[in-house]
C-alpha cells in the first residue's frame, strides 16, 4: 500500500532522531565567579595598598614603582611574545611538504597530527607563557631603569677609561641588563624556531646525513647572528667591568687586566660582529663554510685570547714581579675603596699610649670620665620591665638605645627605652587583640653615668604617668601606637562624643584600674564604609572586620607598623639600618632611622656582604636586625627618617644631599625627600652616627687603614675588630661598637661618639694576638642647637694608631687580666654567695690619661623569675693595674695611686643616696657595711690561704670563723638593702629571694 509515494509503507516505529544534548550553564558560571573572585581579591589587595600609601603622603612612591614595573612588563612580555611567535610562524609556514617515506619522517607526520588540533592555540599561548615569564623576571629590575633616565654624573672619573662613576653605577647595569635580556630572547625564540623546523621536517637526520630546508638555515642564520651581535656587544661591555672585578687579589682591572684582558675582550668583540655578518653573507648566498669555520676560529680565539694568554701573562709576568707591576692598581683599588666608603677623610693619630698609671693623669679628660656610661643596655632591660612595666601587657625591648638628653644645662648620655605593647600579654579575642589594646605608654630614660645607692637605674623620666626631668605626659605625647612590638593590625577611632574604648594606661603606677583613650589622630585609611572594611577584611582573612559593632564610621586600621618596615615600605630603593631607636621631639616620640643608598658597581672599590661586616654580639643574640646578605662596594647614609610613634607618619630628609644617587632618586620622587635643613633643632640634636654604616666602615679600616702601596701589598699591619670579650674565649662573635661622649686626643670638647678597637690580625687558625693597636670612633653628634644647621664634624672619623714597640692589651687581655686578679675573683666569689650571678657589663675602652683605659660595670643577679640585674662594682684598668670597687671613682682611684683626678659621674653617689633612688639613707649605710663585709672576707680567706701554706690549722681555723662571721654580716646586709630575710644563725644560707616589683 502506498500513500502517494512509490515506496511501500512501513508501519514499524521510526526511531526518534538524537537530540543535541544541551551543555549545563553551571560550569562556565563557576568558572566566570572563580576568575571574578580571585580578580577581586587581587584588586583589594591592591586597593588596601593605594590606601595605605595615599593616608601616609607617599602615593608617588606606590604609583612611579609599579608604574614602572608594569611598563617594563609589558615590553618585555611583547619583546619575548612577539619574537617567539613570529620564530614559531616562520618556521610552520616554510615547513616542507612531502610525502614520509621512512619511519622517522612517519612518526612525525603522526606528531603533527595529534597536535594539529590545538597547533593555533599552541602558536598563541606559548608565546604568551614565555612572554608573562620575562616581563616578570624583568620588572624586578625597576630600579636599574629608573637610576639610568635620571642618573646624576659624580663628576669624577676612573683611572682607566677615564668615564665618569655615574656610567658604573647607572648606565653598564642598564647596558647588562637589556644585553642579558635579548640574548634570552634570541636564545629562546631561536630554539622555539628550530624545534619547530624539527618537527615538520624542516631540519631532519637521514641515512645520508643531516639535512636542512633553505628557510631552516637562513632561520638559523639570522639567530646565530643575532646572538654573535650580542655576544660582540657584551664582550665590548665586559672591557668596562674589569675595574669591577674580584678575580684578583685586589678589586679592579690589575695589571693582567689592563695589559691582557682589555685588549682582547675588544679583538673578541670585533671578531664576534665579523662572524655575524659571515652568518648574513651566508644566509644570502647559501655558503656555509665561511661562518662554520669563523666560528670554531671564534671559539678557539676566545679560549686563547680569552683564557690562555692572560692566564700566560698572570704567571710568567706578573706572577714574579708582582709587587712593582700592581703598585699603581693597588694603590687605585686604596683610593677608590676609601672614597667609596667614605674613608678618604679619616683623620689618623699616633698615639703613645702609656701603660703606666700616674696620679692625676685622668684630670685632663673631666669631660669624658664624667661620661663613663656604666648602665650597659645591652643588660638593663630586665630592670626597666621589672621596675617600669607595670602590667603584663607592657614590655621592654630585649636592647636599649643610648642618646643623649640635656640635663640641668649639660648633655648626658642616656639609656632610652618605650613601653611599648606586649602582644603576647594580651587577653585572647578578637576584640582584645585589635580594638581594645592597640598602644603602649610613654619613655621611660635613665641615666648613663650613674645609679641608685643600690644599683638600680636612675631614671630621669619614668613611672605612670610620666614625671621626671625629661618632662611629664603634658610636654611629650606618650602614647606609643607605632613601635617594633605593635600588634599586626589595631581598629582605632569613633565619632566625637563616644566613650573612649581603648585601655589607655593604668590610673598610676599601683592602681587596679585602667583609663581609657580614643586615637585622634590619621594613623591609617579609613574603614568607616563597608567597602573599605570588606577589602581589608579579606586583607587580614578576619570576618570580625566586616561583623563587629566596635567599627563605626570613623574608624581606621593601623597597620605595617614597625618603623623599620615602615621606612622600607615609602624609600624601597633604600637599604634601612637595623637599630631605629626612639627619641622625644618637639613634644612627640619619634623614631629615628638611618637609611643607605649603596650599589655593588663603583670601580676598584673592595666589596663587603651587609649581613657579615654588621654581626656583632647583638645581630648573633636577637637584639638587632641584620641587614640583608648583599654585597656592595658604594654606601652613604643618604637619608635620615622619622617615624611618628603616635600616628606613623614618615618624613624621609636627604641627609647627604651631595649623593649622586640619592639625587638621582629625588628626580624619581620629587615630593617625598624633604632638605634636611627642615629639621628642627631638637630633632637634629637627637640625629646620631649610625651603627651599621659604621660597622662596615671598621671592616674596611682594618685593612684600609694603610695608604701606603708596599706596607698594604705586604699586608703587614692589617688589624680585626676584637671579639666580645664578654662571652668567654671561646667566640667569635665581634664586639660591638659603643656610643660614648668622649674628648678624643687633639679634640677640644667631648663629643657622642661611636667606637670600636682594633687589635692585630690573626689568620684562620692562627694564634690570636689581644693587643690594641688601634681606636677609631665617629662623631656622631650632628646637633648644633640651631634649626638645620648640620655639625661640621658630624661623622668625621678619628682614628688612633698605637705604638708596636709597648705592649697595650686589648680588650681581650684587659678581660683575662680582670678574670684573672685575685682580689677581684675572690670579691666575685662573695659576690655569688646564694646563688647570685655576676654579669659582666659591656667593656668600654677609652683614650685617656695618656694611654687606654678599660670599665666594665658589674652586676649582680640573683635568682628567681622576677630578678633583674643590678650594679654593684666597676672593674677599671689601665695597663697593668687593676681597680675594684662599688663607685667608677674608687675603682679610678685605685688604679691611679689613690688619686685619678677623674671627675666621674657616679660620685654623687658615695655617702648619699641620690634624690630618685626612691629609698631611704639607710641603705647607705648598709651598702658600706656589706663593702666592710666583703672585704673583711677576702683578707680572711687569704689569712686562710696563707695558714694553710705553713701548715698552721690553728691559724686555719680562726680564719674560717672570721670568713665565716663576715659572710653572715655581708648577707645580712644584702638582705636588707634588697628587702630579703637573712637566714638565723646556725640555718643553711638560703638562695636570695626574687626581687619584688614595684
Amino acid at each position: 500500500m502506498t500513500f502517494g509515494s512509490d515506496r511501500p509503507f512501513d508501519d514499524r516505529p521510526t526511531a526518534p532522531s538524537p537530540l543535541k544534548k544541551k551543555r549545563s550553564p553551571l560550569v562556565p558560571t563557576l568558572i566566570v565567579v572563580a576568575v571574578l573572585v580571585v580578580a577581586f581579591v587581587f584588586f583589594s589587595q591592591v586597593y588596601a595598598d593605594i590606601l595605605w600609601y595615599d593616608q601616609l603622603g607617599y602615593l608617588e612612591v606606590f604609583l612611579k614603582e609599579n608604574g614602572t614595573r608594569i611598563a617594563i612588563f609589558v615590553v618585555a612580555f611583547l619583546v619575548m611574545a612577539v619574537s617567539v611567535y613570529l620564530s614559531l610562524r616562520v618556521a610552520y609556514r616554510s615547513r616542507p611538504v612531502y610525502a614520509p617515506d621512512n619511519a622517522m619522517q612517519d612518526n612525525l607526520n603522526r606528531y603533527q597530527e595529534q597536535l594539529e588540533p590545538v597547533r593555533k592555540l599552541l602558536m598563541v599561548g606559548i608565546p604568551i607563557v614565555l612572554g608573562g615569564f620575562a616581563g616578570t623576571a624583568a620588572a624586578s629590575a625597576w630600579q636599574t631603569v629608573l637610576l639610568f633616565f635620571n642618573q646624576v654624573p659624580f663628576g669624577q672619573q676612573d683611572p682607566q677609561f677615564g668615564l665618569d662613576y655615574s656610567f658604573y653605577l647607572n648606565t653598564l647595569p642598564f647596558l647588562g641588563f637589556i644585553t642579558g635580556f635579548l640574548v634570552s630572547v634570541v636564545l629562546i625564540a631561536g630554539i622555539a624556531g628550530l624545534l619547530t623546523h624539527y618537527l615538520y621536517g624542516g631540519i631532519r637526520l637521514e641515512e645520508k646525513g643531516f639535512f636542512a630546508s633553505n628557510a631552516a638555515r637562513i632561520h638559523v642564520a639570522v639567530f646565530a647572528a643575532l646572538f654573535l651581535v650580542l655576544q660582540g656587544v657584551n664582550y665590548w661591555l665586559d672591557r668596562y667591568s674589569t675595574v669591577q672585578s674580584n678575580s684578583g687579589s685586589w678589586t679592579g682591572a690589575l695589571y693582567t687586566d689592563v695589559h691582557a684582558v682589555i685588549p682582547t675582550k675588544a679583538i673578541l668583540s670585533v671578531a664576534a660582529i665579523i662572524v655575524a655578518i659571515l652568518f648574513v653573507v651566508a644566509a644570502v648566498m647559501n655558503r656555509w663554510r665561511l661562518p662554520l669555520v669563523g666560528t670554531a676560529m671564534l671559539v678557539v680565539t676566545a679560549i686563547l685570547a680569552g683564557g690562555v694568554y692572560p692566564w700566560v701573562v698572570q704567571r710568567f709576568q706578573v706572577t714574579p714581579n708582582e709587587r712593582n707591576l700592581e703598585a699603581d692598581y693597588i694603590e687605585r683599588n686604596i683610593g677608590l675603596t676609601r672614597l667609596a666608603y667614605g674613608l678618604e677623610d679619616t683623620e689618623v693619630t699616633s698615639y703613645d699610649a702609656t701603660v703606666n698609671a700616674e696620679a692625676g693623669a685622668l684630670r685632663q679628660d673631666a669631660e669624658t670620665t664624667a661620661n663613663i656610661r656604666l648602665l650597659d643596655p645591652n643588660l638593663v632591660s630586665n630592670a626597666f620591665a621589672q621596675l617600669e612595666q607595670f602590667r603584663q601587657y607592657y614590655q621592654f625591648s630585649d636592647t636599649l638605645n643610648v642618646d643623649r638628653y640635656n640635663i640641668d644645662g649639660k648633655v648626658q648620655d642616656t639609656v632610652i627605652a618605650v613601653r611599648e605593647l606586649n602582644t603576647g600579654g594580651i587577653p585572647s579575642g578578637w576584640v582584645n587583640e585589635h580594638v581594645l589594646y592597640t598602644h603602649g605608654y610613654g619613655v621611660v630614660a635613665a641615666a648613663g653615668s650613674q645609679v641608685q645607692a643600690d644599683g638600680k637605674p636612675s631614671f630621669l623620666l619614668s613611672g605612670i604617668p610620666s614625671t621626671g626631668k625629661l618632662g611629664d605626659d603634658s610636654t611629650y605625647e606618650p602614647r606609643i601606637y607605632f613601635g617594633e612590638s605593635s600588634p599586626d593590625y589595631s581598629v582605632v577611632g569613633a565619632p566625637e562624643g563616644a566613650s573612649p574604648v581603648e585601655i589607655d594606661r593604668p590610673q598610676s603606677a599601683g592602681a587596679d584600674t585602667e583609663s581609657r583613650n580614643t586615637f585622634t589622630g590619621e594613623g591609617g585609611p579609613s574603614i568607616g564604609n563597608w567597602f573599605n572594611r570588606l577589602v581589608y577584611a579579606l586583607k587580614f582573612q578576619s570576618t570580625d572586620l566586616m561583623l563587629s559593632d566596635t567599627v563605626n564610621s570613623e574608624s581606621q586600621i593601623l597597620y605595617d607598623r614597625n618603623p623599620r618596615e615602615r621606612v622600607e615600605k615609602v624609600a624601597p630603593y633604600l637599604t634601612v639600618d637595623g637599630n631605629p631607636y626612639p627619641a622625644i621631639v618637639d613634644g612627640r616620640v619619634k623614631w629615628i632611622v638611618d637609611a643607605y643608598t649603596t650599589s655593588e658597581h663603583f670601580p676598584y672599590s673592595t666589596p663587603q656582604q651587609l649581613e657579615r661586616a654588621t654581626q656583632d654580639t647583638q645581630t648573633a643574640e636577637g637584639r638587632a636586625v641584620a641587614l640583608p646578605p648583599e654585597d656592595i662596594n658604594y654606601i652613604r647614609n643618604a637619608v635620615k627618617a622619622t617615624v611618628d610613634a603616635y600616628d606613623g607618619s614618615v618624613d624621609l630628609y636627604a641627609w647627604d644631599d651631595q649623593d649622586p644617587l640619592l639625587q638621582a632618586w629625588q628626580k624619581v620622587f620629587p615630593t617625598t625627600l624633604k632638605p634636611y635643613k627642615e629639621m628642627s633643632a631638637e630633632l637634629m640634636a637627637h640625629v646620631r652616627y649610625p651603627e651599621d654604616l659604621f660597622k662596615v666602615q671598621r671592616e674596611l679600616l682594618a685593612r684600609y687603614h694603610v695608604t701606603d702601596v708596599g706596607r698594604f701589598y705586604e699586608n703587614s699591619d692589617a688589624w680585626s675588630v676584637p671579639t666580645d670579650p664578654t662571652l668567654g674565649a671561646n667566640t667569635d662573635v665581634k664586639q660591638p661598637a659603643y656610643y660614648l661622649s668622649l674628648k678624643m686626643p687633639g679634640q677640644d670638647t667631648a663629643a657622642f661618639s661611636l667606637t670600636t678597637p682594633f687589635i692585630p690580625f690573626v689568620a684562620p687558625g692562627g694564634e690570636p694576638r689581644n693587643v690594641l693597636y688601634g681606636f677609631l670612633s665617629a662623631e656622631a653628634d650632628a646637633g648644633t642647637g640651631k634649626d638645620g644647621v648640620k655639625s661640621e664634624d658630624y661623622g668625621k672619623l678619628r682614628l688612633l694608631e698605637l705604638p708596636r714597640e709597648i705592649t697595650v692589651p686589648g680588650p681581650g687581655q684587659a678581660q683575662n687580666l680582670f678574670n684573672s686578679d685575685t682580689t677581684v675573683s675572690q670579691a666575685l666569689n662573695l659576690l655569688r654567695q646564694g646563688a647570685s650571678e655576676v654579669i659582666n657589663g659591656n667593656l668600654l675602652t677609652l683614650p685617656v690619661g695618656g694611654g687606654i683605659l678599660y670599665v666594665q660595670p658589674v652586676y649582680v643577679q640573683s635568682s628567681g623569675a622576677s630578678s633583674y640585674p643590678t650594679l654593684r662594682r666597676v672593674l677599671v684598668s689601665f695597663g697593668e693595674e687593676v681597680g675594684f670597687a662599688p663607685t667608677l671613682s674608687e675603682a679610678l682611684d685605685q688604679v691611679f695611686q689613690g688619686d685619678s683626678g677623674a671627675t666621674t659621674g657616679d660620685q654623687g653617689n658615695v655617702g648619699e643616696t641620690p634624690e630618685d633612688a626612691g629609698g631611704p639613707p639607710a641603705e647607705v649605710d648598709n651598702q658600706k657595711t656589706l663593702q666592710d663585709a666583703l672585704q673583711a672576707a677576702s683578707a680572711a680567706i687569704q689569712e686562710g690561704q696563707a695558714a694553710l701554706a705553713e701548715g698552721d690549722f690553728a691559724a686555719y681555723g680562726k680564719a674560717q670563723e672570721k670568713l665565716q662571721a663576715a659572710l653572715r654580716k655581708a648577707i645580712e646586709a644584702e638582705g636588707k638593702i634588697t628587702g630579703e630575710t637573712p637566714p638565723a644563725e646556725g640555718q643553711a644560707t638560703p638562695a636570695p629571694t626574687e626581687t619584688p616589683a614595684p
